[in-house]
């Protein structure tokens, strides 16, 4: 099946789903898991070496988290790839507060703060746990742009898939990427000093 035809598929069966169909739930896992393990894969790789969590387990935390949803009115693929990066993102903050409490606050995380090989000013080492509190600012003070960078830095979607996914143009999404990436890293930047 080519990506097309599975983006199709899936966006029917997520319309089936919202429609009440809980077979659909079970059908979206197989069309999604492969692309869901190659971000798992990819946020891992920015994780300390010898993480304890491995793709597959943070594929199905993120998957159960998600079939828990009520309240999400499903319409595309693009929309439930990026939910899933931000299930796969608190699962993993979850994780990092827990071995830090385990630690009592000894040995946080660090991850590298590049985007699609893009960088400003540099790639700073930042913790994961600030990066997440920081994003969490972000909502408060502007939640669209807290989503954007969650659906890029997380999800791995494309511009266009982000304005699909968020119901804005791909003009708008670019100008709240780049604002909301400068923001992030001033206020990440700001922490380390």
């Amino acid at each position: 099946m080519d990506d097309a035809a599975r983006q199709d598929t899936a966006t029917g069966i997520l319309l089936a789903w919202r429609g009440g169909d809980e077979r659909a739930r079970e059908q979206m896992l197989p069309l999604v898991y492969d692309e869901l393990r190659r971000l798992a894969a990819a946020y891992l790789r920015r994780e300390r070496p010898g993480h304890t969590l491995q793709p597959t387990a943070l594929v199905h935390e993120a998957y159960v988290r998600l079939i828990d949803q009520r309240r999400v009115d499903w319409s595309n693929r693009a929309q439930f790839v990026g939910l899933a990066a931000v299930m796969m993102r608190r699962v993993l903050v979850n994780h990092a507060r827990d071995r830090l409490a385990w630690k009592r606050g000894g040995g946080a995380e660090h991850v590298p703060l590049t985007v699609a090989g893009e960088h400003i000013g540099g790639p700073p080492e930042i913790d994961f746990l600030d990066l997440h509190d920081a994003l969490e600012k972000l909502a408060e003070r502007d939640a669209r742009k807290s989503q954007i960078v969650e659906l890029k830095f997380f999800g791995g979607l494309t511009m266009e898939e982000i304005a699909d996914a968020v119901g804005v143009s791909r003009a708008t999404v670019e100008r709240e990427w780049t604002f909301a990436r400068a923001w992030l890293y001033a206020e990440v930047s700001g922490k380390k000093d």
